[in-house]
């Protein structure tokens, strides 16, 4: 059944959620409220705590109340910092090829499809459906460099519920001759057009987003006239960067002048703090220095970068070079189109990492076998993960001020998760082995198992800015 937004004649104004409540304040923190209340008005939160502090809420006879079970916890809504929607129907196809061998066998050919607006509008129904199911609030997306679908897009989004940024891709040279932009002018031309439109919609969840494909399908001039109209009209942008050490090199041939991959997009004036790019498996030490100075993000995809054997992304490299770093699914180079296989890939891959550090193998920081530094690594934890597909999401989309987590003031972008069914709860632990645990560790427990073993099935409702989107 395909999940439509409540009208907003039936839209529930304030409602009050009893029960558990999880949300992180930061990377290495997790609030919890065993025993918690949250209440929602006009789709904003207004109010969070113990569930003992709600008596003395104002006006608290208005609210529409919801019990939870003691199987189910509040988590705010996964953002997904980079999906191609026009590739889903690619999903599990080309993953035997590297990168470019991917891009060429598989990618472009698909692409070049959504000149057909009803093949357009078929796909991008179901992938914001399937998205709004895996618990994906606030995605990311690439659309293509077709117009027409691009806006099929932006309508289907708005009309789900969803939030999102939409990404008209613009490529210039180096892609098939049916599937690229003939010159600067017309791209720059379409991307006027495309923004404009998007932004006469006036639906503040979903704006356009500045995506040249990367830099090696882009010239320098496209690029800087890209830059000026995320300037003009204070645009997100998103890219690709070092995500494969071939496309890295590749880069360096097409920008010999350039100090490396970071600074051809610096001199187009791409990298800003509302700039996202996809992969920086690769970076350089002084990228992430030009990196944190712009308040440029990394978007990981674990699933993608595995896939696609373009390497093991470092996150706590990045964290530690105070770059922002959020999780996207990358479909199709991923092969799942919801952020809680990404986390659980992101686990994975931080625990390769850390064991190929203690075994005195070079690691992805280039840092020299047997240092101390491999030595005293920790890889990654689930709570920590949870940050990543939530506020981590929302801070390198620049969004931060608006989703994320469950702060007061900010927009009720949450997921419903219920532990009792699906995969998780088939096999039940005995009383004896969980009546000695303090209802936080218990709490945390449901979590973990939900990060390790959940799927769609645990997510029982979504909302975005208030509104019942599943």
């Amino acid at each position: 059944a395909e999940f439509a937004p409540q009208s907003t004649s039936h839209r529930i104004m304030a409602q009050v959620f009893f029960g558990q409540i999880i949300h992180a304040k930061s990377f290495d923190e997790l609030e919890l409220l065993a025993d918690g209340y949250l209440a929602v008005r006009e789709g904003k939160i207004v109010a969070i705590g113990p569930k003992a502090d709600f008596e003395s809420l104002p006006e608290k006879d208005s609210y529409e109340k919801v019990e939870l079970s003691d199987a189910q916890f509040l988590l705010p809504g996964f953002v997904d910092c980079h999906i191609h929607a026009p590739q889903a129907p690619n999903i599990g196809l080309g993953l035997d090829k590297d990168l470019l061998g991917w891009l060429s066998a598989y990618t472009f050919p698909l692409e070049s499809q959504y000149k057909d607006v009803d093949f357009a509008r078929h796909v991008y129904t179901l992938v914001v459906r399937d998205t709004i199911a895996a618990g994906t609030t606030c995605a990311c997306y690439f659309a293509t460099i077709y117009n027409d679908s691009n806006k099929v897009l932006a309508e289907e989004i708005i009309r789900q519920g969803q939030r999102a940024f939409v990404g008209k891709v613009s490529s210039n040279r180096l892609c098939p001759d049916n599937y690229v932009e003939s010159c600067t002018d017309s791209s720059v031309q379409d991307n006027i057009e495309f923004i404009e439109y998007l932004l006469a919609k006036k639906v503040d969840r979903v704006q356009p987003i500045i995506t040249p494909r990367f830099a090696i399908t882009c010239d320098m001039a496209l690029m800087k006239k890209l830059g000026e109209l995320a300037e003009r009209y204070k645009l997100n942008i998103q890219s690709h960067i070092s995500e494969n050490l071939g496309e890295v090199s590749a880069v360096k041939e097409f920008y010999p002048e350039s100090k490396n991959y970071s600074d051809v997009y610096d001199e187009a004036k791409l990298l800003t703090n509302r700039c996202v790019m996809a992969h920086g498996v690769h970076l350089e030490d002084e990228e992430l220095k030009v990196f944190s100075a712009r308040g440029s993000s990394v978007a990981h995809c674990p699933t993608s970068n595995t896939n696609l054997g373009s390497g093991m992304c470092d996150v706590k490299r990045l964290l530690k070079a105070n770059v922002k770093v959020g999780l996207g699914t990358d479909v199709s180079g991923g092969n799942r189109i919801g952020i809680i296989d990404v986390m659980r890939a992101a686990l994975d891959v931080s625990h390769h990492l850390n064991m190929m550090k203690k075994q005195d193998v070079k690691g992805t920081g280039k840092v020299a076998p047997g240092s101390p530094e491999n030595e005293q690594y920790v890889p990654m934890n689930y709570k920590q993960v949870v940050y990543l597909a939530t506020l981590g999401g929302a801070e390198a989309m620049a969004i931060a001020d608006k989703v994320g987590n469950f702060t007061v003031g900010k927009e009720f972008d949450a997921l419903l998760v219920d532990t009792s069914v699906g995969p998780i709860n088939r096999y039940k632990l005995p009383s004896a082995l969980t009546e000695h645990k303090s209802p936080d560790e218990l709490l945390l427990e449901q979590l973990q198992k939900f990060v390790y073993v959940g799927d769609d099935r645990n997510i029982v409702r979504v909302f975005v800015a208030g509104q019942q989107v599943k």
